[in-house]
């Protein structure tokens, strides 16, 4: 999700801010969060001490407004697939205050306490109680204060990459994933909408090795992998487009406005222009360490040797932990420079 906030940041560029500004009364906003969001200090401030702002990235699964007849029925589903609104992917957006940007995804099973019930449970579930309790059970859990909030849905995201013309990937193998409907050839290819979300949603990612096909055996943690490597092509990709063309970014700004919801307090203009600024610096990624574990019959996860190094990190109270930060493979790393 951290292209959304990139492309938030073109309501910054030149000629498109006094028109953005009308168009942003439009994002819908979630109440309620004020009450769990961390106090941001105005510049200058130094009563409240914390060199970065933290934003929780969300994707959300609903399958509100799905077209039976679309082509991403096949990788969505409908309403009655699944009711309501999940959390399908969870992010921390680290953004230094006179820096670059760091991005650290945070497992579906992550086995924590959830705020406000006195259990534990998987981290996603706490989404179930709305977007208060997910941000509340991250800042208590796991230490993390929360600035802002900022959640996409999987329409938005298919719509997003559709108006941004695809986000390039790079496979070395041929990949499938029969639950999401992925399909890859070796080498590079354009994503469109339908693609990515299934490339993005994966977590039965298989490749063929010529005599057979090979599962992913890390499931989501092989997703995380995967969507931090699209992430890093994504954000590149908006930002050469701005960058080539700030005029013609009008359709992709409505895409953005018609598919993310944001805390009350989030200015967009503002935000996003510091966030494509950190973006363009530098953006780094980085895994949590967790462990295999069950409770009762379920698999979930828990967290590893050195977690609390990086959840340190993410809470202001310690540099980065170098050993967790994930590196990029030399072909996505080309894909996402090309023109």
């Amino acid at each position: 999700m951290l292209f959304v906030a990139a492309i938030i940041g073109t309501f910054g560029a030149a000629g498109v801010i006094r028109a953005a500004g009308q168009r942003t009364d439009d994002v819908e906003r979630i109440s309620g969060l004020g009450s769990v969001l961390a106090p941001i200090p105005d510049d200058g401030d130094t009563s409240i001490e914390y060199p970065a702002e933290n934003y929780l990235l969300v994707g959300s699964d609903t399958r509100e407004g799905v077209d039976a007849s679309s082509s991403d029925f096949g990788v969505i589903g409908d309403s009655g697939n699944v009711g309501g609104r999940r959390s399908d992917t969870i992010m921390v957006l680290r953004q230094e205050r006179n820096g670059g940007a760091s991005l650290m995804s945070l497992p579906r099973d992550l086995w924590v306490e959830i705020a406000g019930t006195g259990k534990s449970q998987r981290i996603n579930t706490a989404y179930n109680d709305g977007p208060e309790r997910l941000a509340a059970t991250v800042s208590q859990s796991l230490g993390i204060p929360i600035h802002h909030y900022v959640e996409v849905d999987f329409v938005g995201f298919k719509d997003i990459i559709d108006r941004l013309g695809g986000v390039e990937v790079c496979v070395q193998y041929a990949a499938r994933d029969l639950h999401s409907g992925l399909s890859l050839n070796p080498g590079c290819q354009v994503l469109d909408g339908v693609q990515a979300l299934a490339y993005a949603r994966s977590r039965y990612f298989e490749e063929w090795d010529g005599a057979e096909w090979r599962i992913d055996p890390r499931a989501d943690l092989g997703r995380i992998e995967r969507q931090q490597l699209f992430m890093r092509a994504a954000v590149d990709g908006a930002l050469r487009k701005l960058q080539s063309s700030p005029f013609g970014s009008s359709d992709t700004i409505d895409a953005v406005i018609g598919s993310v919801r944001i805390d009350e307090g989030l200015d967009p203009i503002k935000a996003g222009a510091t966030l494509r600024k950190a973006a363009e610096l530098e953006l780094r990624t980085f895994a949590l360490p967790v462990v295999n574990d069950t409770v009762g019959n379920a698999a979930v996860l828990r967290l590893g040797d050195g977690a609390g190094l990086l959840l340190d990190y993410f809470s202001g109270k310690g540099p980065a932990p170098v050993e967790f930060e994930t590196g990029v493979p030399a072909a996505v790393d080309e894909s996402a420079t090309t023109g």
